[in-house]
Parts: structure tokens; sequence; C-alpha cells
């Protein structure tokens, strides 16, 4: 394990189209033991939703000034929040963190927070379901990447 290593697999784990979905399974590639590669990225992925706020709420700040930008963004969080509103009372935090957990495009800590933020939904409790998603999917994903390569094994033969 090397310092480059540990920078491109924090990169991934920070970027939106990768995070833990291509993070984990590069650390592992790469020499990192699959149990620190699922800590290290866990937690950089967790740390997203507080950061992700932040730059929300300072950006929205920013821009709301803007008479253009106030008009459309109360349009759209006015009818985001309407067209969602059953399902967000049905499911909560416990929908956001499971929406988090699934390691898939366009699920991941970004967008669950981004979700939440447009909602309104209360920051820490957000914050915490985005952290329970990114545990679950890591969890997911280290699954799938030690189990690919233990099957991997079977077929392919080691000189």
């Amino acid at each position: 394990m090397n310092i480059r290593t540990l920078l491109v697999t924090a990169a991934f784990t920070l970027l939106p189209i990768s995070e833990l979905r291509g993070a984990i399974p590069y650390a592992v590639i790469n020499g990192i033991h699959p149990l620190f590669a699922y800590f290290f990225c866990v937690i950089l992925n967790a740390l997203l939703g507080p950061l992700v706020y932040l730059f929300l709420d300072s950006l929205n700040k920013l821009f709301y000034r803007i008479n253009w930008y106030r008009s459309l963004f109360d349009k759209l969080v006015t009818r985001a929040r309407h067209k969602v509103s059953s399902k967000v009372d049905k499911y909560g935090y416990l929908g956001i963190m499971l929406f988090v957990g699934i390691p898939l495009p366009i699920t991941g800590a970004y967008t669950g927070t981004l979700g939440a933020w447009i909602l309104g939904l209360n920051r820490k409790k957000t914050c915490l379901a985005v952290a329970g998603g990114a545990v679950i999917s890591g969890i997911i994903v280290s699954l799938l990447v030690y189990f690919g390569t233990e099957a991997a094994s079977i077929f392919i033969k080691h000189v």
C-alpha cells in the first residue's frame, strides 16, 4: 500500500460518479487489504453528507439573492416536494439510507443528500441516514469484490 493508491482511492470515493462502487474495487485490486479499503472508503463517503449540505446551503444562499434563480428554485422545490411527499412520509430517513445503500449509479451519498436537502429534511438525521447507507453500500461492494475475485480464481489459473 502506498500513498498514491490511497490518494486515488480517496479521489474515487469522493467523485460522484464512482463513490464506493469504484473506490473499493480499485483499492483491493491495487493491494490494499479489503477490510482497510472498506473502512477507509466508507468513512470518507459518510463524510460527504455534511460536506454536501454545507456546499448546497452556501451556494443556495449566494444565488438566492438573484430573482430568476429564486423563482426557479422555489418552483422546482415545490414541485419536487409535492411529487415525492407521500414517499418521504412513508419511508423517511430509512428510505434515504436504503437509497444510498444501493450501489448503483446515481444512488450514492451525493444524490441522497441533495434529495434530502431539496425536501428540507433534518440535516443531522439525513447525515446519519447517508452514513448508514454508506455502510450498507460498502458491505455490498466489498462482498461483490471478494466473491468476484474468489469466483474468478476458479476459472483463472495463476502461473
